[in-house]
């Protein structure tokens, strides 16, 4: 039987270059063919192409409600960015363990699995399951057919530990997110004629400044949540492409948005008011011109926000847990919201901080 040290689980897991864009299925197979060393079947969930897998798996008995600890095996690209370090090897200095995804999550992970052989050994009276997920970091996407498979399940979880870096501080809640693209058709003609075309770039411009002030309203005081920081629903435009040429009249410009949203308020609101305002004022303009122009809206990703009540069940389990009841909230977003949508409480807590999420040289400390 494979007993490994979870600093030895960790070393193997940051080597996996389970980039969200790329296939995780060696990082599965390896957890896979660990778990099943200690006599514990998984059961995977493949995306339709078979390109990426999550794994489920039981420790314990399974006629009852069970505790799930989960995690994502995806990280964000390393392209562009300035490492000192190969970042797909742990490497320790001065009481850190570098590399990408040691923050976000693979340390959380590497501690699960290290701890598999003990809840083996032991007579569980609760069953313990592991979900592990793909493509978290592109919309919290892979976990979502696992979820709709164990919603049919006899025996719904008591509760889902999120693993994600919180600095082992106890948090149960965190904002939602909408991701939208708009997309602008205009009418293209010789710069020296500009008014007789339909200028994509500056109509979607238009439609972002609107977007500016739908952020300037959710700003305001009485929808604040001082539980949150910031305390209120955010949006921000943060890619934009359009124009070929600078004496061209640009016929098409998009730019995606995304709306932070506290939870309890539908990120969709927004996109619906952007659809009123394209409808009742740019595109009467825009057809005024050419009647051929359009503006069109397309979903790129959402998840739900989180609030799990401080006086749950959950929130006075994660409390004994943690030596700790001052429950926080984070800032990015995790696929609690859709584990609690599927009914079951959702706490999150795990090592490492956000703080190195995401950047060159991320890091855990090893305390």
């Amino acid at each position: 039987m494979n007993e490994m040290s979870s600093r030895a689980l960790f070393e193997k897991l940051i080597g996996f270059a389970t980039v969200s864009r790329d296939s995780n299925l060696a990082m599965i197979e390896f957890i896979r063919d660990y778990l099943a060393q200690h006599g514990i079947e998984s059961e995977l969930f493949y995306n339709d192409a078979r390109t990426k897998a999550n794994l489920f798996a039981t420790i314990g008995p399974r006629d009852r409600g069970s505790i799930v600890l989960s995690g994502h095996t995806d990280v964000v690209p390393v392209d562009g960015q300035s490492w000192s370090i190969d970042p797909f090897e742990l490497i320790e200095k001065d009481g850190h363990l570098y590399g990408r995804g040691t923050a976000d999550m693979k340390g959380f992970l590497a501690c699960v699995l290290a701890a598999v052989p003990s809840f083996a050994k032991r007579n569980l009276r609760l069953p313990v399951h592991l979900a592990f997920s793909y493509d978290e970091e592109v919309g919290c996407l892979g976990v979502r057919p696992m979820l709709a498979q164990l919603e049919g399940r006899a025996h719904k979880p008591v509760l889902c530990l999120i693993g994600e870096p919180t600095e082992l501080k106890p948090v149960l809640g965190h904002k939602g997110k909408l991701a939208m693209r708009c997309m602008f058709k205009g009418a293209p003609c010789h710069s020296a004629y500009a008014p007789y075309g339909v200028n994509a770039i500056q109509y979607a411009a238009r439609m972002i400044n609107h977007l500016d002030e739908i952020g300037e309203r959710l700003a305001q005081p009485e929808h604040h949540d001082a539980r949150f920081d910031p305390p209120f629903s955010t949006v921000q435009a943060g890619v934009i492409k359009g124009g070929r040429a600078l004496n061209i009249v640009p016929v098409e410009c998009e730019f995606d948005f995304e709306v932070r949203a506290l939870p309890g308020f539908d990120a969709n609101r927004v996109a619906d008011d952007l659809q009123t305002y394209a409808e009742s004022t740019l595109l009467p303009k825009m057809r005024a011109v050419k009647p051929d122009t359009d503006i069109q809206f397309q979903a790129l990703s959402a998840y739900p926000g989180l609030a799990t009540s401080p006086d749950s069940e959950a929130a006075a389990l994660l409390a004994m847990l943690s030596g700790s009841t001052a429950f926080g909230t984070v800032a990015f977003g995790t696929e609690g919201g859709l584990f609690n949508q599927a009914g079951i409480p959702v706490v999150v807590c795990g090592p490492g901080s956000m703080d190195q999420g995401h950047k060159p040289d991320e890091f855990v400390t090893i305390e």
